[in-house]
């Protein structure tokens, strides 16, 4: 199936903006540009006025492991019956039918990475995927995309309200640093197996290898500056690759951040001062930020703010210093490239999966929504003012109105 959308204004993020044309061949783009020729077969989608741009992407988000409404019963958050849950697997707790999804595809985002929550130090692997479907597995871009983690008030909540460690943070990092040691010592030990003699293989030391092995990054989450800090030092104690996960604080720090080329994935933007922790949070924080050569990604941790708010936040760290090409790469590209699914999405380019949003006017405006999205070349949402919105169904039927 070849279409091809014309008369547009793209904006492929990773190169310069033009008017033209976008063809794609089943799920992929397959050319894009001023001059490129249509072919006769291909259906045509007259976008007249319209700005193109990627699909949109949230690196941190808990859909469908925290289902809009469904409160308790559905919450699968955080797996809190010990300090240390590196093999529990977001993807297992995925539902699809959540209808923060359909949210997601209302503000133009197409790929998400749900986390694990923060109630743990060590809370889990997290997962990357499209924003429609019926089946996780057939969503999924990568799985795991990382091994996520947390410092801070919540764990040290959660375990000293039990009388456990960790009640500080002083019992955060043991509680890290003794599940790294022990890895270590676990991958040592198939190091030295035979096959007369094999090692035993734990699913918990396993997920922790991959870190390790710079297989996938750490995420890690850390509000205040010195909790990030406290990341920066255990990762360079064990040679991982870090993230940051929210960043009230990172811009204290951020020639840290910046010197050890550490990104952070910051947000949400959008709540009140609900904890210590957050009491420096600011929508400048992201330009901040920038200027100091810190690689941001904007984040909405869904339900925490809703998903379909992503493009806002950005638009409001505009208004608050930060650069407009920073901002559409800090929800496009930037992201894709810590889940390490750059090379798939996250701007428009050939071979790339063709993840798009159609904007009746400027994406940076408030009051301009996207009016059709497609995930991997097909088009699952849909919206003008007398029909309003239109979703695909997830068993691959045309759109239908809701």
């Amino acid at each position: 199936m070849r279409r091809a959308l014309v008369n547009a204004r793209l904006i492929p993020v990773t190169t310069a903006e033009v008017d033209g044309s976008i063809l794609i061949e089943d799920d992929r783009i397959v050319a894009i540009g001023a001059d490129i020729t249509i072919p006769d077969d291909a259906e045509v989608v007259d976008v007249s006025g319209a700005q193109v741009t990627p699909g949109l992407v949230d690196a941190h988000v808990h859909l469908g492991v925290h289902p809009e409404g469904d409160g308790a019963a559905g919450n699968d958050t955080n797996e809190m019956t010990g300090p240390n849950q590196a093999a529990v697997r977001s993807v297992d707790a995925i539902d699809p039918f959540d209808e923060g999804f359909d949210l997601a595809l209302a503000g133009g985002v197409t790929t998400v990475n749900v986390n694990p929550g923060s109630g743990n130090p060590i809370g889990g692997l997290a997962t990357t995927l499209h924003t429609h479907g019926r089946i996780v597995d057939d969503m999924v871009l990568r799985e795991p995309a990382g091994l996520k983690a947390a410092l801070g008030e919540n764990p040290k909540r959660v375990y000293g309200d039990r009388q456990q460690t960790p009640s500080t943070r002083l019992g955060n990092a043991k509680i890290i640093r003794e599940a790294f040691t022990a890895a270590r010592n676990y991958l040592a030990k198939h190091e030295a197996a035979t096959a007369d003699r094999p090692a035993e293989v734990d699913l918990t030391m396993e997920a922790l290898a991959k870190v390790l092995r710079r297989q996938i990054p750490w995420r890690q989450h850390a509000h205040r500056a010195d909790d990030i800090v406290t990341a920066v030092r255990i990762a360079d104690e064990f040679g991982i690759d870090l993230v940051i996960d929210h960043g009230t604080e990172a811009h204290v720090v951020a020639d840290l951040l910046a010197a050890k080329q550490v990104p952070v994935l910051i947000g949400p933007l959008f709540t009140s001062k609900s904890k210590m922790e957050l009491r420096g949070r600011s929508i400048a924080n992201p330009g901040k930020l920038a200027a100091a050569g810190v690689e941001i990604s904007i984040i909405t941790d869904h339900p925490v703010v809703p998903i379909s708010f992503l493009v806002h936040q950005a638009s409001l760290s505009v208004r608050e210093g930060l650069d407009r090409d920073t901002a559409l790469r800090a929800i496009t590209i930037n992201p894709a490239r810590v889940l390490g699914v750059a090379d798939e999405v996250g701007s428009l380019e050939v071979g790339k999966r063709a993840d798009l949003a159609v904007w009746q006017g400027d994406w940076l405006d408030p009051m301009v929504r996207p009016s059709r999205v497609w995930v991997d070349g097909r088009e699952v949402y849909a919206h003008d003012p007398q029909a309003g919105e239109r979703i695909a169904d997830r068993h691959e039927v045309p759109l239908r109105s809701r």
